[in-house]
């Protein structure tokens, strides 16, 4: 069975985002957990590092001022990794008001992040509600985002 590291951060976040009956796993109970679930070593390792950059960048999100709304100009190497299609989705989501200035990059640098060649509109869906959820006062967002992802008409939006 081959999973990548988009594929453990799903199983993660549909596994423990709901369950407010008990506290956070430490990072062993949940090694373990994905571990008997059938996840590699490998892919494990690099999720949780993923997980622990996103709690990193919540220092960073704070400090940056979401009061600029310009164009955001894609480097060669983004453009490579996220097609129009997810270039124009992230932009939707930010005229939205699902995503803020600060967000959008750190959506950005986690979808990058993912090492995967091959990122679409539905994974991008799922970082961007891993992103909301790990921010505090984004409950609004979240919802809206979580309607987007569960939606069963699943045609363009934008």
């Amino acid at each position: 069975m081959k999973e990548n590291v988009l594929d453990v951060l799903m199983y993660l976040f549909e596994t423990y985002v709901d369950t407010e009956d008990n506290p956070e796993p430490d990072q062993n109970e949940l090694r373990n957990d994905l571990s008997l679930a059938g996840f590699g070593d490998a892919e494990i390792d690099r999720a949780l590092d993923w997980l622990d950059e996103l709690t990193d960048h919540q220092s960073v999100a704070s400090i940056v001022a979401d009061s600029s709304r310009g164009t955001r100009v894609y480097s060669e190497f983004e453009m490579d990794r996220l097609d129009t299609n997810c270039r124009g989705y992230i932009a939707y989501l930010e005229q939205i008001g699902i995503l803020s200035v600060s967000q959008r990059e750190i959506l950005i640098d986690r979808l990058l992040a993912l090492e995967t060649d091959d990122i679409d509109v539905e994974q991008i869906k799922w970082v961007v509600l891993m992103v909301l959820f790990s921010q505090p006062g984004q409950e609004q967002a979240y919802a809206q985002m979580e309607d987007l992802v569960f939606e069963e008409n699943t045609g363009m939006v934008h």
